[in-house]
């Protein structure tokens, strides 16, 4: 189980991005997008009703303290692949409360709400900060108290194990950086090298890439992030989106070469037969002369 939390000012978009997905280009695509991400409202604190209804009931009690200029909490759980299906829909919201008392808002709004646009369940969690009364919920030592949520869920719901980052373990417990990192990119470096080999398109490389595990961001450039959550630049790997596009340029050059080869080896070797064929025609044609240079003479 991966955690990530971070604190923001916009309820509205928080809350636009969470229920319809990223902006798009017109309405028909933005109802793809919707219908993609199939986004839920399994639990409700304090607040209830419909995406509008909620950030209005969010942005009202938020200003019972307008010197917070970050009363936003959202909180991503992402589960590895192999714990698909483990939790119900009872346990998700179940985990949520718990986040909730970990982090000091369980007396205050918030809701948990699943996806399912991606290979890997998970869940998030919009959290109002502040409260009709109490102190506002603090984000300090936020990473370090999401690492020990996490480790804590897993062992109770019988989950996946996943190491939490070196700052936040024991000195016993931690593995070194180099160890950690480049196991994870020697994985992704050899995904990228056999996709390079069997795709004609960026688009089918990220295809395949998705199928091993791996979400990918085009743009300018190229990155995929892994089950754990852990990202990183094509160009980490050595495998920048220009030097994808140079090797697919190389795999079909060679492609086209071995195919050009294929339909020319049956001529290539009807001239070896004739190189071959050459000596044994030209001895015979000596041997001839001979017999009959020697025949005239006696």
């Amino acid at each position: 189980m991966i955690g990530k939390i971070a604190t923001g000012k916009s309820f509205r978009g928080c809350m636009q991005y969470l229920h319809d997905g990223r902006l798009q280009e017109n309405e028909e695509l933005q109802k793809l997008e919707m219908e993609k991400k199939q986004a839920e409202v399994i639990y409700y604190n304090q607040c209830f009703g419909n995406k509008k209804e909620l950030i209005r009931q969010f942005v009202e009690v938020s200003k019972l303290n307008p010197k917070v200029s970050r009363p936003v909490f959202h909180i991503s759980i992402s589960l590895a692949h192999q714990d698909a299906n483990r939790l119900d829909r009872q346990d998700k919201a179940d985990i949520g409360a718990a986040l909730a008392q970990k982090f000091d808002f369980a007396d205050k709004q918030y809701v948990v709400i699943t996806h399912a646009d991606t290979e890997h369940e998970h869940l998030h969690i919009v959290a109002n900060r502040i409260g009709y009364d109490g102190p506002t919920a603090s984000d300090s030592n936020s990473y370090k108290r999401m690492a020990e949520f996490c480790r804590g869920m897993e062992l109770s719901y019988k989950l996946t194990q996943v190491l939490s980052p070196n700052k936040f373990l024991k000195p016993e417990q931690r593995v070194t950086q180099s160890q950690r990192v480049d196991q994870r990119k020697e994985a992704l470096k050899q995904q990228l090298g056999q996709a390079i080999k069997e795709c004609v398109s960026i688009k089918q490389i990220a295809a395949y890439m998705e199928k091993q595990g791996y979400s990918v961001e085009l743009g300018r450039g190229i990155a995929f992030t892994d089950a754990q959550m852990v990202r990183f630049k094509g160009s980490q790997v050595g495998y920048s989106l220009a030097d994808i596009e140079k090797k697919l340029k190389q795999e079909q050059q060679l492609r086209q070469q071995q195919e050009l080869i294929t339909r020319q080896q049956p001529s290539l070797a009807q001239q070896l037969r004739d190189v071959m064929e050459k000596p044994k025609e030209q001895d015979q044609k000596e041997q001839q002369e001979h017999k009959k240079s020697h025949g005239m003479s006696l």
